[in-house]
C-alpha cells in the first residue's frame, strides 16, 4: 500500500483548538488505558544512556498525558527522569493537568518547532503518534536537526500502513463513545461535541484513517535516515515492536 499524504483536520491552523485538546485527550487517554508504550521503554533507555543524561524532549506532545503510564515505568527504573512536553500548537491546559499528576514532567508554553529545536532544549529527543504528519521532507528536516545538533531521537508509531490498520480505525468512532467518559479533566463541551454533536467522533474516524495512510514504513523510514548529511555519525535502528495485538513501529538513533 503506497503512502498517501492526505489531510488531518488538526494539523490545520483554523482548526478549533478546543476540538484538536479534545481529540487529543482522547488519543493520551487511549494509550494510557491500553499501556500500549510498555514495550519501548528498553528503547528509551538505550537512548537515554546515549543522551549522557536523563532528560526527554518531547516533540509534538498534543496533550502529553498520553506519556503517563510511559512515566510510571521509567521512573521505576530511573526515579530522577525529565520529561519535558512541547507542541507547536500546545494544550496548556492539558499539560498542566499532566504536570500536576507526576512530578517528572514540565512542559513549554510556547510553540515549539519538530524541525528546528530550540538548543536550550537538550536530552534525547521523542515523538509519539506524530511522525506521520510530517511530509517527507518535513521528516527529514526532523532527522537531520537531530543529526546537526548531535541529539539522540526516538519516533514511534502507533500504527502501520496497512488494511487491517485502515479496517480498525473505521470503527474508532465506537472508542471514543466508550473512552469519552474516562477522559479527565472533565470538559461539559467534549460531551456535547461527543454525543450530541458528534464531530470529535467524526474526526477522530477521519484522521485516525489518514494517520494510517500517512504512517512512514520500516524501509521508509530507513530512505529518511539514507538521505541525510553526516548520517554516519549516528547508529540507527529502526524496527518494529510486538505491543499487544498490535505493533509499534520505532526508529532510534544516536552518536556512535
Amino acid at each position: 500500500m503506497s503512502r498517501i499524504h492526505a489531510f488531518e483536520f488538526e494539523d490545520f491552523p483554523w482548526f478549533p483548538e478546543f476540538l484538536r485538546n479534545y481529540m487529543t485527550d482522547f488519543l493520551q487517554t487511549l494509550a494510557n488505558l491500553s499501556d500500549f508504550f510498555k514495550p519501548v521503554v528498553p528503547v528509551i533507555e538505550r537512548g537515554l544512556d546515549h543522551s549522557g543524561g536523563n532528560t526527554i524532549i518531547d516533540l509534538a506532545s498534543g496533550g502529553g498525558g498520553g506519556l503517563v503510564r510511559l512515566a510510571k515505568h521509567l521512573m521505576t527504573r530511573r526515579p530522577d527522569i525529565d520529561i519535558v512536553l512541547t507542541d507547536y500548537f500546545p494544550n496548556l491546559d492539558a499539560f498542566r493537568y499532566t504536570a500536576a499528576k507526576l512530578p517528572c514532567f514540565r512542559y513549554e508554553e510556547h510553540p515549539v518547532n519538530a524541525l528546528n529545536v530550540p538548543t536550550n532544549l537538550v536530552g534525547l529527543r521523542t515523538q509519539f503518534l506524530s511522525f506521520h504528519h510530517f511530509t517527507p521532507e518535513q521528516a527529514q528536516q526532523i532527522l537531520q536537526n537531530a543529526v546537526d545538533t548531535g541529539s539522540p531521537i526516538a519516533i514511534f508509531e502507533a500504527q502501520e500502513r496497512s488494511v487491517q490498520s485502515v479496517v480498525a480505525m473505521l470503527f474508532s468512532p465506537i472508542t471514543v463513545l466508550l473512552v469519552t467518559p474516562f477522559i479527565r479533566p472533565f470538559r461539559i463541551g467534549r460531551i456535547v461535541f461527543t454525543y450530541f454533536i458528534p464531530l470529535v467522533p467524526l474526526f477522530i474516524w477521519w484522521d485516525g484513517i489518514v494517520s494510517a495512510l500517512r504512517t512512514y514504513s520500516v524501509r521508509e523510514m530507513q530512505s529518511l535516515v539514507d538521505s541525510l548529511q553526516n548520517k554516519d555519525t549516528f547508529v540507527w535502528e529502526i524496527k518494529r515492536l510486538k505491543s499487544g495485538p498490535g505493533v509499534v513501529l520505532y526508529l532510534l538513533g544516536h552518536k556512535k
